[in-house]
């Protein structure tokens, strides 16, 4: 077993070679049947913070003896799990809320250093999510009940909600901490184990978290990997014992893991990508429709799949919508996550921000007309990216059609309403759609008419309550509220004679 000493909740150990953060805080191992553990064969990942490119620490590199491990101590925690009452389930993430409660200034700031979401906008909101998730689960926890069907005076049809059992999920690195509470709380309180594998990019902010979990967890209930998803990954979607698959990514891996899970008939929960179109209609709210887009540029620095990033404008606001995104953007602070007035932090890697800066050029050979940004900010360290707005789309540019997931919006114009609305369908995805209009019957009408999980009226909120979820390549099935209730047991009939 990994030996370690602490000082408060920051792990103090050997130092890496690499230039090291500031907020250094060393090797951070990994969660296994309640025992904090480095990888079998010894093996580390360098985390790297995106905003000066210094190492932060380092996580074990897992690989599938770990999986093996963290996979046979969640099946073997299952059963005594599985009996607890729903009830006390429940209480038990109360008080882990409570725990959290003091810690999240503490994590959110880790989670900004360690994949530059901006304090202020975004890493203090996710933390305070974490624990709302918790409490909303913890309150809603045995709230999913079967029902009786009488078949007639005599037999008795009783259905029922069951555990799936071990459940193995895996997130993202843009947003780790709300999309592993809207995974561990739904998934545990409603009688599942898990095994959750995290990016390597951005794995500290979670373990974090994690720490406070095994705290009044039984063993075994929530086990918490670090590693790559050719290794790790691949190890949990494909091990016999995993009855479920939870997965937040992109469509590429995602297809990928569909394959597998087919091939053993697994349980599957997919969020994939997104290439949301706002319809702004020819008699929208201008400034709305601006603000509320322009959250593209800043929310997660565009590294979110609910982003309206491919804006359809009607002819007649379309000049109007474009000077005022140019004049939003260029208002925009880039720059240190951790400073209060930083709006757009840095992309997660130099690979991604090569990867979002690719797709401008190809904007611009397309024919696109780049009005705002597209150079890289005069920023001496830290992988950072311009907010952009490409105009004088077309639906058929690859800029268009393919999901760049960074600070881009390409803006397209449309004659007709029935023109706009396929615009909106002539797409591989259907995450998230919008419509902005001031008639809100006409808006409504639209809103049915998009091929999208789901449709914001005049708003990029979401109620967090609600299914969330994709049409076409952005998804299977829903999560989110108490549809997660669903997404994480099956349904069982009982046939009794009376």
């Amino acid at each position: 077993m990994y030996k370690r000493q602490f000082l408060g909740t920051i792990m103090i150990t050997q130092q890496t070679t690499a230039p090291q953060s500031e907020h250094h805080v060393g090797d951070t191992p990994m969660l296994i049947a309640g025992e904090w553990t480095e990888a079998a064969d010894g093996r580390w990942i360098d985390v790297e913070s995106p905003r000066d490119r210094t190492v932060l620490g380092r996580v074990p590199r897992g690989g599938a003896e770990d999986v093996e491990r963290a996979v046979t101590a969640a099946a073997r925690a299952f059963p005594g799990w599985r009996e607890l009452r729903p009830r006390d389930r429940g209480d038990l993430f109360r008080r882990i809320a409570d725990a959290l409660e003091p810690e999240q200034e503490r994590i959110a700031r880790l989670l900004s250093l360690e994949n530059g979401n901006a304090i202020r906008t975004q890493s203090r909101g996710e933390m305070q999510f974490v624990v709302d998730a918790f409490r909303y689960f913890a309150g809603v926890a045995g709230e999913t009940k079967g029902e009786s069907i009488p078949l007639n005076s005599l037999v008795l049809d009783y259905s029922r909600r069951e555990p799936l059992g071990v459940v193995g999920a895996i997130v993202p690195w843009n947003a780790p901490l709300m999309l592993s509470a809207l995974k561990i709380a739904p998934a545990l309180v409603s009688g599942n184990t898990l095994v959750l594998k995290l990016a390597e990019d951005a794995p500290l902010a979670v373990l974090a978290v994690a720490r406070i979990c095994q705290e009044y967890l039984p063993e075994g209930v929530l086990n918490v990997i670090t590693g790559y998803g050719t290794e790790a990954g691949e190890a949990l979607t494909s091990h016999p014992a995993v009855a479920k698959l939870s997965f937040t990514g992109s469509t590429a891996v995602g297809r990928r893991i569909a394959e597998v899970c087919g091939r053993e008939m697994k349980r599957q929960l997919m969020e994939l990508g997104g290439k949301g179109a706002a319809l702004v209609l020819d008699d929208a709210d201008i400034p709305s429709a601006v603000s509320g887009i322009g959250t593209t540029f800043s929310f997660y620095s565009g590294q979110i799949c609910t982003a309206p990033t491919r804006v359809l404008a009607h002819r007649s606001v379309y000049d109007r919508l474009v000077e005022q995104l140019a004049a939003y953007a260029g208002r925009l602070k880039v720059g240190d996550p951790r400073e209060p007035d930083t709006v757009v932090g840095p992309v997660i890697s130099a690979a991604h921000r090569d990867r979002v800066e690719s797709y401008v050029e190809l904007g611009r050979k397309e024919g696109a007309v780049v009005v705002a940004g597209g150079e890289r900010p005069p920023l001496a360290t830290g992988f950072y990216i311009a907010p952009t707005l490409l105009a004088d789309c077309t639906n058929d540019m690859r800029v268009a059609r393919e999901e760049i997931f960074g600070p881009v919006v390409c803006v397209i114009p449309f004659e007709e309403e029935e023109e706009g609305i396929a615009l909106a369908n002539d797409t591989d995805y259907g995450l998230i759609d919008y419509v902005w209009s001031r008639d809100v019957a006409r808006a409504f009408r639209v809103a049915r008419r998009l091929r999208a999980g789901g449709v914001g009226v005049n708003t990029v909120g979401r109620n967090m309550e609600a299914p969330f979820g994709g049409f076409k390549k952005s998804g299977v099935g829903r999560d989110v509220g108490s549809y997660a209730l669903h997404a994480y047991s099956e349904v069982q009939s009982i046939v009794w004679p009376g």
